[in-house]
């Protein structure tokens, strides 16, 4: 049956004309069908859904999560005032507590996408602050903690018509081939999704934003979305484009959109 679906995914996918809407249905409808047994809150554990033994390892390490360091320095970055008595906690919504599944918007009046990695930049900037580097450690921590009270949280990305040629950008991206390999997001993630590369299982696309930040097994360290963006470009040899570029947030635009109505997790542990 897959086969008989995939191809309708795909044109569906590809026509310009489908709203937003048309295309988290679709998607949801393909995976739905492929793996009738996991429920749609599933998708927000990655591969974990689809591999018991691996899901059992993986519950055990979080009895004590790798990542709590991370959560620590966050903390104390978050509540330690800038230079002026303002907090990080003053730029945000509810003092930046369970706010999280509201990133990424469309800033209607910067008329670009604002991640929550970048939010965390513009509270710099608003307070004279210098601009902390994406993807290391103090934004990583600060990004960490904001996402850890907002577990259990329901993503919530809107498109408004403004935005949609940001999405449009975003989900071009995602099923556009590209690379040394000739690969997509999709080749991986949709095309493959539940089948094994070598020894790794291939998670799907819906629920990819829902982690974030990760500590990666295989690393030793706590990563963003869009590091993990950069590493599968990498692997197919493709073009690696900055963390935060406007390529990268319109893909994780596109993503969270699809992701709409599952709780986020993060931060989680993934290999």
């Amino acid at each position: 049956m897959k086969w008989l679906i995939l191809p309708l995914l795909l044109l569906a996918s590809q026509q310009t004309q489908a709203t937003p809407e048309q295309d988290r249905q679709t998607i949801r409808d393909f995976y739905q069908q492929i793996f009738p047994h996991v429920p749609f809150t599933g998708y927000a554990d990655g591969v974990y859904a689809f591999d018991s033994d691996a899901r059992s390892s993986w519950e055990a390490i979080k009895e004590f999560p790798p990542y709590a360091f991370v959560l620590e320095k966050g903390q104390q970055l978050f509540n330690t005032p800038f230079p002026n008595g303002t907090y990080y906690s003053d730029c945000f919504q509810n003092k930046g507590r369970g706010i999280a599944q509201n990133y990424p918007f469309w800033d209607e009046q910067k008329q670009q996408i604002t991640t929550l990695p970048s939010a965390i930049n513009d509270c710099r900037i608003k307070n004279q602050q210098a601009l902390l580097t994406y993807g290391t450690a103090d934004i990583i921590a600060l990004q960490s903690y904001i996402a850890d009270s907002s577990r259990g949280k329901i993503i919530h990305t809107e498109i408004p018509t403004s935005a949609l040629k940001a999405y449009d950008a975003g989900k071009t991206y995602f099923y556009q081939r590209r690379g040394q390999l000739n690969f997509s997001c999709a080749s991986c993630h949709v095309d493959n999704a539940g089948k094994f590369l070598r020894s790794e299982l291939l998670s799907p696309a819906l629920g990819h934003t829902s982690h974030w930040p990760a500590y990666r097994l295989n690393t030793g360290e706590v990563n963003t979305l869009h590091s993990r963006f950069k590493v599968c470009n990498q692997l197919i040899r493709a073009k690696v484009d900055a963390a935060q570029s406007p390529a990268l947030r319109q893909l994780e635009f596109f993503l969270s959109y699809m992701a709409n109505g599952l709780p986020l997790n993060g931060p989680s542990i993934r290999k």
